[in-house]
């Protein structure tokens, strides 16, 4: 299956920047927001206060497939021709060497629309919270098989029958309203939970059921597809006479009354729920160990519902980059093809049936040693489960906690199969303005691209990236005697 649709969401994803909840340098900071991370941390400061798009932007893109390196030409300018991947000299052997079985591109994104946190003046043990975010979520899990079809060419694979079953995609962005507390059930041992609600806006979910592409004696694909796409969200479906599929296209009279644009933001029809789970446990006077469970959760989505399906034997055109490569065919000769019959292929449900999504579960344990009373090294495991894929990365970070004023972590991190991840975070207060930055991966190798005259520098093995940056109002300060 070779889709001008998978690639150029890619494409657009990797550009965009779109955002996660997670981070490895959060964690051991002493800001307000690593109740994120673990629900049992509380901050120095007494209160906060999370101002609307001010307090909290985090951003994520988890990529095992691509790296900025290989989009942009060393010295040229970036257009199409000058794509490594789209010219012949580009390395395919060495990009497909490196490929996992599944490989997987997941951006996630939050923007904070309010967040409240204190320590009651009754109780200096109990830290109650309560946050309102907006996520945007997203992921495609593809197997190796999908880009040797796309890079080595019909000619080389005839005859031979690929299993892409491992397919996945979805999409979505919804709402949460969380609550939540922590507090000592002993001297040492610190608990906390929070409970979301859900609110889905829109989403996509593609089911696979069953997909495999053959390439015929005549270099023609011939994909056996048993799939179904549900949709939850404003957009036209248009079919023709026998109910198959000729556009998909946003609603745009949705959003051009601003009642129908506050009717879908405030949507509550689609509701679900989420569970937030930590614990944190002073093992001696200088060693704390913690853990967490958090995105345990789903949403069921009812409304502006959509459900595509296909069990076809799809005939596909067989163009692949290879014919790119030798100037038979363009770009959007290959994957425009592609994209007409699988369109044609799909059929609309009359009777659309309610589906459900589950959030991706991630799982934290952390050790945090504490060298005097200002600095401290921490050890963090962190696994996600997503997409029927598991993912795991490892942190080393040193860290300095200078009373309610300074905060700071420099870490590094094994993950998504590299080895080079250098992170770093720093949060400063002056007044009752705390600003915040983190990056859980500082890119070390740039390289410089674009025309004469307009070079800029960009990062060039970049294929991970967790940024965080806001400001909080806070208030007070508890000290750091924290049991």
């Amino acid at each position: 299956m070779k889709t001008r649709v998978i690639l150029s969401i890619i494409f657009t994803l990797i550009a965009a920047d779109i955002t996660a909840q997670n981070s490895q340098v959060l964690y051991f900071m002493d800001l307000p927001q690593n109740h994120l991370v673990n629900p049992a941390f509380r901050p120095s400061n007494r209160i906060y206060v999370g101002l609307p798009g001010i307090t909290g932007i985090d951003a994520t893109v988890r990529n095992n497939i691509f790296s900025f390196s290989d989009f942009l030409p060393e010295g040229r300018e970036i257009n199409e021709a000058t794509i490594p991947f789209l010219n012949s000299d580009f390395d395919t052997q060495g990009f497909l060497s490196g490929l996992k079985e599944k490989n997987y591109f997941e951006p996630d994104g939050m923007v904070q629309l309010l967040g409240l946190g204190f320590s009651p003046q009754i109780d200096n043990d109990l830290y109650v919270f309560l946050d309102i975010n907006d996520h945007v979520s997203g992921g495609m899990v593809l197997p190796r098989d999908f880009f040797r079809l796309v890079f080595e060419g019909n000619q080389n694979l005839a005859g031979q029958t690929f299993d892409l079953s491992a397919t996945r995609m979805n999409a979505m962005y919804y709402r949460e309203i969380g609550i939540g507390a922590s507090k000592n059930i002993t001297p040492r041992l610190r608990f906390g939970a929070k409970a979301r609600v859900l609110f889905g806006m829109a989403a996509a979910n593609l089911r696979n059921y069953g997909l495999n592409l053959i390439v015929n004696e005549d270099y023609t694909n011939s994909l056996e597809a048993n799939m179904a796409l549900n949709i939850s969200g404003p957009v036209n479906v248009v079919t023709d006479e026998r109910g198959r599929i000729e556009d998909v296209d946003i609603d745009d009279e949705r959003f051009n009354d601003g009642r129908e644009i506050a009717k879908f933001l405030t949507n509550t029809r689609n509701a679900g729920f989420g569970l937030d789970l930590g614990a944190e446990f002073v093992a001696t006077e200088r060693l704390t160990l913690s853990a967490s469970i958090t995105d345990v959760g789903f949403i069921k989505w009812t409304s502006d519902l959509s459900n595509l399906e296909t069990t076809d034997t799809i005939m596909l055109s067989g163009l692949d980059i290879q014919d790119v490569y030798n100037g038979t065919a363009t770009f959007d000769d290959v994957t425009g093809s592609l994209i007409d019959s699988l369109k044609n292929s799909f059929v609309a449900i009359n009777d659309p049936t309610r589906f459900t999504t589950k959030l991706p579960v991630g799982f934290t344990v952390g050790g945090k040693f504490d060298l005097n009373e200002k600095f401290s090294v921490g050890l963090l495991s962190y696994t996600q489960i997503s997409d029927q894929q598991i993912k795991e990365a490892v942190t080393l970070s040193g860290n300095m906690n200078l009373g309610n004023t300074l905060t700071a972590t420099l870490a590094y991190t094994a993950c998504n199969h590299t080895y080079d991840n250098l992170g770093l975070g720093i949060g400063v207060r002056a007044s009752v303005f705390q600003f915040y930055f983190l990056c859980d991966r500082v890119p070390l190798n740039w390289k410089r691209t674009g025309g004469s005259g307009e070079e800029i520098f960009l990062p060039a093995g970049w294929n991970t990236l967790h940024a965080r940056l806001g400001m909080n109002l806070v208030f007070g300060n508890r000290g750091n005697d924290n049991y």
